[in-house]
Parts: C-alpha cells; sequence; structure tokens
C-alpha cells in the first residue's frame, strides 16, 4: 500500500507534501510509533509510517535520516508552519489524525496486515 492509500484508508488528513505524487506515492511497508527522536533514528526503517505527538521541525530532520515514508502526527496535534514548510522542502509527507497513537498504530497494523 502506498501513502495515499493508507492517509485515505485511515482517514487521516495530508497538511504537507511536495509537490508531484512522488511522496504520496512511497510504499509503506511498516510503522513505528515513537516521540523520543533518537528511539526513532535508531529503530525506524526506510518506508515505516512514523506516528508520533511531536510537532516541531526536527520532526522533519528525523524522517529524512531515517527515509520513513511518512510522518502521522496522532492526537489531533497541530505542527507550526515553520515544520510543515520544512516538510515540504524536503519532500516530507506529514499527515494528521485526531486519534491517540495507540489507536493510530492499530488500525495501521490492521492495514499493513490485509491490504486487501
Amino acid at each position: 500500500m502506498n501513502v495515499r492509500e493508507m492517509a485515505k484508508e485511515m482517514g487521516l488528513r495530508i497538511v504537507a507534501s511536495a509537490a508531484g505524487d512522488g511522496p504520496m506515492d512511497r510504499t509503506v511497508t511498516g510503522g513505528y510509533c515513537s516521540d523520543l527522536l533518537s528511539d526513532v533514528m535508531a529503530n525506524a526503517r526506510e518506508g515505516h509510517a512514523w506516528i508520533t505527538i511531536q510537532t516541531h521541525r526536527n520532526v522533519i530532520a528525523v524522517a529524512v535520516l531515517t527515509g520513513v515514508a511518512a510522518v502521522i502526527i496522532a492526537g489531533g496535534k497541530q505542527p507550526d508552519s515553520d515544520t510543515l514548510e520544512k516538510a515540504a522542502e524536503e519532500g516530507v509527507t506529514v499527515l494528521l489524525s485526531g486519534d491517540p497513537s495507540f489507536e493510530v498504530a492499530g488500525r495501521l497494523y490492521s492495514l499493513l496486515q490485509d491490504p486487501c
């Protein structure tokens, strides 16, 4: 499944993505849920959807470093305009959910187990 399909199936709102379809067409291979940036750097893998409640600009730097397919900001948190501008510059897709991280992770896990 790609980022676009994941966002649609999970009811996520797209708030940042680079121009063109490239970032939205990235394949989602798994997920990682953490709010500790050093933990994400050590354990998230390329192609994962990273679920966090962090909203600051450093999230985008970590997303680029790890090569995650998208960042999902959970819990109804809202990134500031500086974070969204950096995401667009770097080609990082940022998605929002009003649901807690636990629920977002559960839905993502279910989708990846049954990709039909």
